[in-house]
Parts: structure tokens; sequence; C-alpha cells
């Protein structure tokens, strides 16, 4: 059993609707329901009256429900408790960073927060974007780095949490070059020659931002998916091996561009992309559980400091 099942029952016995937990907890619906399944599968009782409408809980749900607020009250005591006894690793700040921008942004922006702002102790938490929101929401972490686009904004409660603004990336289409240089897959593509399509998972935040440069496309854009995964580097694993076009951020395919392996394919101008914003986030210091020299030392310089 996993915790996050509790907290997704938690969540699902607020709001009576499966639609709407899963869109608080950054997962996709069927995901979610398949997360409650497994909890009544290990608690042995159907805990969801599945055939009402708004959802709600039976009798054992509703026995379940104390328990696992209880459950969750006490790990989250017991999480405080041990980061108040911990006096090593004071001065290390601690990044929840999804994977893409872990790979991508955050080596070439910390090699200038050093240069600019000095000497820096750093651990890195990589993991996909509703884990690293849910390591800043529940103390876990001390600094979330995440893309933001006005489509797909993330469930944080600005009273409680505050952001910076590190820069700018680009979402856009590239694929490998054959040997005059030239895309082998370009956009838009035709009906009769579909272009195979290396694709996001369902619910990744990228992904939902490609399905919004494809929704907004002038003329119908002839994508055969052929292949899926969670990460930008899979994606870009795939489209140096020649097997497809992937929509990548511009971060990641800076090195493959200089060298000619990937260029962009699609004409220039043709809105066959999408601007998002790199954001860092931070609890608020008048509500923050535990609070670092370093992390308002930091928090103040980017404040001042020039995207």
């Amino acid at each position: 059993m996993e915790t996050k099942w509790l907290e997704d029952f938690v969540s699902l016995a607020e709001t009576r609707s499966f639609s709407r937990s899963a869109q608080l907890r950054h997962v996709t619906q069927p995901a979610f329901s398949r997360r409650i399944q497994a909890l009544e599968a290990w608690a042995g009782a159907d805990l969801v009256d599945r055939s009402s409408y708004p959802t709600r809980l039976t009798p054992a749900g509703e026995t379940f429900l104390a328990q696992a607020l209880e459950i969750l009250g006490n790990l989250q005591t017991t999480r405080n408790m041990m980061r108040s006894h911990q006096v090593a690793g004071q001065d290390m700040i601690e990044f929840a960073v999804p994977h893409t921008l872990a790979f991508a942004f955050f080596p070439h922006w910390l090699l200038g927060l050093k240069r600019d702002f000095g000497p820096v102790k750093t651990r890195l938490i990589a993991m996909n974007v509703h884990d690293a929101v849910m390591r800043l929401t529940e103390g876990s972490c001390d600094l979330l780095i995440a893309y933001h686009h006005p489509s797909q904004p993330l469930q944080l409660d600005p009273e409680r949490y505050e952001m910076r603004s590190l820069g700018h990336e680009t979402l856009a289409p590239y694929a490998k070059a054959n040997a005059d240089g030239v895309p082998l897959f370009k956009l838009p593509g035709r009906p009769s020659e579909r272009i195979p399509f290396l694709a996001y998972a369902s619910g990744a935040y990228l992904g939902r931002l490609v399905e919004l440069i494809v929704k907004q496309a002038a003329s119908p854009l002839q994508l055969d998916a052929i292949y899926e995964t969670d990460m930008a580097e899979g994606l870009k694993a795939m489209a140096l091996e020649g097997h497809g076009l992937a929509f990548l951020p511009a971060s990641s395919v800076k090195k493959e561009l200089r060298s000619r392996k990937l260029v962009l394919a699609a004409p220039d101008g043709a809105g066959f992309d999408v601007s998002m914003e790199v954001r860092i986030y931070r609890e608020r210091p008048e509500s923050a559980r535990h609070t670092k020299a370093g992390v308002q030392a930091l928090w103040d310089f980017l404040q001042n400091a020039r995207v």
C-alpha cells in the first residue's frame, strides 16, 4: 500500500468527483481510478459507491476515511519531527524538478547561479510533475522548478506559495536530419503519408501542451503515434535514431541542433510551437514549516535578478 493512495482517497472523499480529484492530484482520471481500485484491493472492501452521483463512500469507506486521515496526520507529524532533528545538511538546498528540466535546464541554470550568486550546495530530486509538486506541498523540498503555461497552471495556492520567473522555453517539433540537413519528417504532413509521431504518455505535462499545439494548428497535422513515454529524453533518443518526429523543449536539443543531428521539423513561423515559462516556487515564509537561511538568500537574489 502506498501513502499516495490514501491521499487520493481523502481527496475523493472531499470532492466526491473522480475527475476533479484526478485534476487536483495531477494525474489522468483512468490512473486515479486505478489507484483507488488498488487501495480497495489492499483493504479488501469496496470503499466507494460508484452507483451514485456525486460519488459517495460506502460505510466501510467512511470508517476507512477516519483511519486514513489519522495515518496521514501521524506521518506528517513524524516527518516534521525528523526534519527538526536534522542538523546536518542545513546548508543544502533541496530542489524538486521534473525530469525534463532536471536534464535540460537545471545544470546550465545552476552554472549561471554559481557565477552570479556564489557557491551553493544543492540536492536535486528529479521526478514527474505531479510528484514534484507534491514534494513542495508536503514540505519535502525547499524549492520547486517547473514549466508554466496559462492553459496548464499548477494547482498551487498563491496565498501559500510564491514564485519567481527563471526564463522561457519553447516546445517545438524536431526530427533527425538526412545527409543534406533536411528533416526526415516535416509538419504538417500529408493524409497519404502520415508522420510517425513520438508522443508523450497520456497525462504528461508536455503532452498536454502538444495537444494544444495540434488543436490550434491552422491545418490538420498528419501524425501517427507509434511510440510514447513520459520523458522528453526518451523521445529525443528515439528521434535521434530516426524513428519519428517529437516535440521537445529547445534547451534539451541545443547540442543536437549544433551538430545537425536533429533539426526543426516545421517551416519557420508555421506556429507549430508553444512558449512556456520556467518558474521556481517556494512556500511563503509566514506559512513555511521549516526555513533555511540559504534558501532565503537565494530567493532574495532571484527577486532582484533580471530574467
